[in-house]
């Protein structure tokens, strides 16, 4: 059995690839499942697309190498959001505004703790944080 694969990415494209159908590619050529989480395309531009896709690891790995070719810039999305734990104070005030439980309590020191692997940077965070000590680089 293969092993299927969840990632969560944001995928920049140059202005040449605005009009084309990078996730019809994506779900026909390689059958990813995908989410979009936020879109941020400019006609004439550029295009940003913050998805969630998953499918067979050896699909994904074959779809960002062909993405790559064509000039689609791919980052991991925990890249993007960026918890700056030096300047948290703990307060917990994002915590109750975060729907994916990637910012939780530790309940051995108490102290708030970041897990990327669960943000979908939905953003809801940013004006719940007094001191903005998470900000985001899309």
């Amino acid at each position: 059995k293969m092993a299927k694969v969840f990632h969560r990415i944001v995928l920049e494209f140059p202005s040449r690839l605005v009009d084309q159908p990078i996730i019809y590619k994506l779900v026909e050529d390689y059958k990813l499942v995908f989410n979009i989480l936020k879109a941020y395309v400019t006609p004439d531009k550029e295009g940003r697309l913050v998805l969630e896709l998953s499918g067979e690891d050896k699909d994904y790995k074959r779809s960002v190498k062909d993405l790559k070719q064509m000039g689609v810039k791919i980052s991991p999305l925990s890249q993007d959001i960026i918890w700056n734990k030096g300047k948290c104070t703990h307060c917990g005030a994002c915590i109750s505004v975060c729907p994916t439980n990637a910012l939780s309590v530790n309940q051995e020191t108490r102290k708030v703790e970041f897990l990327s692997d669960k943000c979908i940077a939905c953003l809801l965070c940013i004006p719940a944080c007094p001191v903005k000590a998470i900000e985001v680089h899309f």
